[in-house]
């Protein structure tokens, strides 16, 4: 069969958007006149369409918007025997094809009790039939180590909660371009899924391709940026290519867990907040169109500012409208303003907010959310508490955001957001406040508060001199001018430029771009160093008695952009590097992604101790007993840190986070590893475990 979406045009009074069924028993002709099917006047007519045979009324498909006809396949025109035959037998087998989301599968009919239909009514959310009111806390299961998985969920319901919005994260699960994995680690989107399900929790699925959430490129993978005039988040046909091949992986995971097959997952989100970004309405419903294609029949949302032009670009038609945030009876009518046959939700509220480096720790007024809560719970209006847990960015997962060409803001570590539940799972004064507050208004009951999850403290631990970078550079790669990292396969960590200072050999020496910190060495001697925000990004280099001075620059990445109108951002040196207005040529490049693996076989060479920036230090500790900790790195500058080979993240003593969340599960009774890549620090110093983060 073949779709008829051009032959329809858009309705407000849709009878798909309006919740009547479809009925494949009879059919009308354009004119409207109606006729029982037969196969007499099927092979008669020429113009044949599906009618919508509701107990009310029979609705011809010229009544059904665009979304809906391609959305349900709903697509009859000159008929071959296949299409006859396949209209015929589902006739005969009295299938009736549910609406707004409901699918009902033979296999899933054997147990009724399972299923549930959740559908977009005009101004609520109807589960089963009956108005519904989503109170939703978000969780990022890649955030949360894996065995935590359950006790954060229990806490999120304990705090009064009936959902779990998930964001899924694309690059956490495509780490090579095309080989995927969903079963690794944290990255079991289905198992995490499925637990919400034991735990009696719906979700509200939020899987991109785009996300944002402070995540390294916004969740978009950072092969894509290897395309030097690639366009994000639009048409652009290589872009689309890799969104099909996610949607296609992350649909097998998932369309089994959707409420109408007996899973907890009630709506999916389209993109995010795309009215910040962009007004591509033909990608917005290609997305829809890739999720139907692959089996999703549940409602779709968007989320938005509650703004007219966000609200406009990023919502389409059919699709309930999520605001972040909505707080306010003004907030909700622009809501209804865009389209009054849908309900209207707060997709994001606040109860706390990011930071970055360098800032002060992030702690919105708690009256605030009290009040925006006390008016959602009031006025009976479905939120999503974002977040409600937030975890940790392990490893090199933090985003930063760039609002001009010369700002750059990453992200700390630390995703704690000043959430009711803390980094480590503990409740905080705001999820006790929380608590109260929905207890009073639902009619379910509440469990208690799961127990803590145990904290340990670590003494001093000894670290030592291992070894250096430049000990471990692999064989250099030859090119007339710098390339970013993403050109060799490598996301983050870091990498070094080398080359002969020919014709000026001292004076204002520039990078174009230096993303994001970069430490400059003449002769083996660090001159300088210089961090991408603010675009400063000079440094004047001393004369020299060498005749061909050697000139050394090592760029850390720390993370890729991840909202708004600059996240084409490649990482080390983007451009080129000049002397004194001289282009500088014929550089060695040496990648260095710092993962897991290649630090944890780092054997140590304490004997040479090179007293050069760029050092490994290494310690060791024995545990009788395990349990979360938070590794205190107050003496040591800028860097990373391993503890039994994992990457617990990066630390610079600009602050404001000074320790790093270790949880219990990464460390061993008996003996434990600690290895530290400390840029800028040249003396080895203790470090120990605390018990929270400040």
């Amino acid at each position: 069969m073949e779709n008829i979406k051009n032959s329809i045009k858009r309705r407000n009074g849709c009878a798909i958007c309006n919740g009547d069924k479809i009925n494949l028993k009879t059919f009308t002709t354009e004119k409207g006149k109606k006729r029982e099917y037969n196969e007499k006047n099927n092979a008669k007519s020429t113009k044949k369409y599906l009618i919508c045979n509701s107990s009310q009324k029979n609705i011809t498909l010229r009544k059904l918007c665009s979304s809906c006809s391609l959305r349900y396949g709903v697509i009859i025109n000159k008929n071959s025997k296949m299409k006859k035959y396949l209209f015929y037998f589902l006739v005969m087998m009295k299938i009736t094809i549910p609406l707004n989301g409901q699918n009902v599968s033979a296999a899933s009919k054997k147990n009724p009790a399972a299923i549930h239909n959740f559908v977009l009514g005009r101004n609520d959310f109807l589960l089963d039939g009956k108005p519904f009111q989503i109170i939703s806390g978000e969780l990022h299961p890649a955030r949360i180590p894996r065995e935590y998985w359950r006790q954060r969920i229990r806490m999120v319901k304990a705090m009064g909660c009936n959902a779990i919005a998930v964001y899924v994260f694309w690059n956490y699960h495509e780490l090579r371009e095309g080989i995927f994995d969903f079963k690794s680690e944290n990255r079991d989107i289905a198992a995490f899924i499925n637990i919400c399900r034991e735990e009696k929790m719906w979700v509200l699925l939020r899987p991109g391709p785009y996300v944002c959430a402070e995540w390294d490129f916004g969740g978009l993978p950072s092969y894509l940026l290897k395309i030097p005039d690639i366009k994000i988040r639009c048409m652009d046909a290589r872009y689309m290519l890799a969104v099909t091949r996610y949607i296609n992986h992350l649909s097998k995971e998932i369309v089994s867990l959707q409420c109408i097959n007996g899973g907890p997952i009630l709506m999916v989100q389209i993109e995010n907040e795309y009215g910040s970004y962009g007004n591509d309405k033909i990608y917005l419903e290609t997305l829809r169109k890739l999720w139907l294609q692959n089996g999703i029949r549940i409602p779709f949302y968007t989320a938005d500012g509650a703004t007219a032009y966000m609200l406009e670009a990023g919502n389409i038609n059919g699709a309930a409208i999520g605001l972040d945030s909505g707080g306010s009876d003004d907030d909700f009518i622009q809501g209804k303003k865009r389209n009054p046959n849908v309900p209207v939700f707060s997709s994001e509220t606040y109860p706390g907010w990011l930071t970055h480096w360098g800032e002060k720790w992030a702690r919105p007024d708690t009256n605030d959310l009290k009040k925006e809560v006390d008016y959602l719970l009031k006025n009976k209006r479905s939120f999503n508490l974002y977040v409600a847990h937030g975890g940790t960015n392990f490893g090199f997962t933090a985003g930063a955001n760039s609002f001009s060409t010369t700002q750059y803001q990453p992200a700390i570590t630390s995703y704690d957001y000043d959430a009711p539940i803390n980094e480590k799972g503990m409740p905080t004064a705001k999820y006790f406040m929380l608590r109260s507050m929905i207890s009073k208004y639902v009619n379910y009951t509440i469990p208690e508060i799961p127990s803590p999850c145990k904290a340990i403290e670590i003494p001093a631990i000894e670290m030592k001199y291992a070894t250096t970078v430049w000990r471990h550079l692999p064989a250099p790669i030859f090119s007339p001018q710098p390339r970013p990292m993403e050109d060799f396969d490598q996301n983050q960590g870091l990498i070094l430029y080398r080359t002969k200072l020919i014709g000026h050999k001292s004076g204002k020496l520039k990078i174009w771009e230096p993303h994001d910190f970069a430490l400059v060495f003449l002769d083996n001697k660090l001159i300088d160093t210089i961090y991408r925000d603010g675009g400063k990004w000079e440094v004047n280099i001393p004369a020299s008695n060498n005749a061909e001075p050697e000139l050394e620059i090592l760029v850390e990445g720390m993370g890729h952009i991840n909202f708004a109108q600059f996240m084409i951002d490649r990482k080390g040196i983007t451009d080129r590097v000049t002397l004194n207005g001289m282009t500088l040529m014929n550089w060695e490049i040496y990648p260095l992604p710092l993962e897991e693996k290649f630090v944890d076989k780092i054997v140590s060479d304490r004997g040479i101790n090179e007293p050069k920036e760029g050092i490994f230090y290494s310690g060791y500790f024995d545990l009788s007993e395990t349990g979360d900790t938070y590794i205190d790195m107050k003496n040591y500058i800028k860097g990373v840190v391993y503890v039994n080979g994992r990457n617990l993240g990066r630390y610079w003593n600009i602050g404001p986070q000074q320790r790093l969340f270790c949880p219990a599960s990464w460390l061993s009774r008996g003996r434990n590893r600690i290895v530290i890549l400390d840029l800028l620090q040249m003396e080895a110093k203790p470090v120990s475990g605390k018990k929270t983060l400040e």
